[in-house]
């Protein structure tokens, strides 16, 4: 409960709507406090397919459509994640995962960090690693004209 002194926070209404692609990615972030962030990430094709890990940040993913391939510490642990399925990733676990089916992927991510690096992602061996980057298979995004995901 809030006191005299302390400024109550307001709720925060938000809708999942975000449009889909012909080609990369997108992140659309929906709502965001101090200590979490909701993004709908969709992908027309590829993912985050650079092995990496947030040091700072717990996260989830749920797929909202689509089919995403998760590669889980190394690159012989596979699964498959399909619509309504999650994972669960604590800080300084590795992954990549690649879109795997012919839709657009399309996917709700929670983020939970008491601080929040620039970009906070490092390779296994613990160099820096940009989420929008070529080293991480980045693409133009390039929107489909009138078509949107929206749950």
């Amino acid at each position: 409960m809030a006191t005299e002194t302390q400024v109550k926070p307001d709720a925060k209404f938000f809708t999942l709507d975000s449009p889909l692609l012909a080609q990369g990615r997108l992140d659309n972030v929906v709502a965001r406090t101090d200590l979490l962030k909701l993004t709908v990430k969709v992908y027309a094709s590829g993912g985050e397919n650079a092995l990496h890990v947030h040091t700072a940040e717990d996260h989830s993913f749920i797929v909202l459509q689509g089919e995403a391939t998760f590669h889980i510490g190394t690159e012989d642990t596979v699964k498959v994640l399909t619509k309504y399925e999650g994972v669960m990733l604590p800080r300084g676990v590795a992954y990549w995962f690649v879109s795997s089916a012919p839709e657009n992927l399309v996917m709700l991510r929670a983020g939970a960090s008491e601080t929040w690096p620039k970009d906070g992602r490092i390779t296994p061996d613990g160099k820096p690693i940009a989420g929008n980057s070529l080293e991480n298979k980045t693409v133009e995004m390039i929107p489909i004209p009138g078509k949107f995901f929206t749950a």
